[in-house]
């Protein structure tokens, strides 16, 4: 396990917040409340890395980031920018 998950805001809560089901308000609610756990959260840069690593981007919420904004075209060009560095 990497060492950043032991100091993680989101091992104080259900997993199951970070993996709404749906697309309606219920799931919206619920991803809003996860980004709200990741934005207090001091290892969300490790966690967004880790979750842009894998080789099949997993599902939910990671770093404050959906599935979806993680896939984004701005977020892979910035990425890419950042490996350069």
């Amino acid at each position: 396990m990497d060492g950043w998950r032991a100091a993680a805001a989101c091992q104080e809560v259900d997993p199951d917040l970070f993996f709404p089901v749906g697309t309606g308000s219920p799931a919206l609610a619920q991803e809003e409340e996860a980004k709200r756990v990741c934005r207090r959260c001091s290892v969300r840069e490790p966690c967004l890395r880790s979750a842009l690593a894998q080789p099949h981007p997993p599902s939910g919420v990671w770093g404050g980031l959906t599935e979806a904004e993680r896939r984004s075209p701005e977020r892979r060009a910035r990425r890419r920018a950042d490996d350069r560095r």
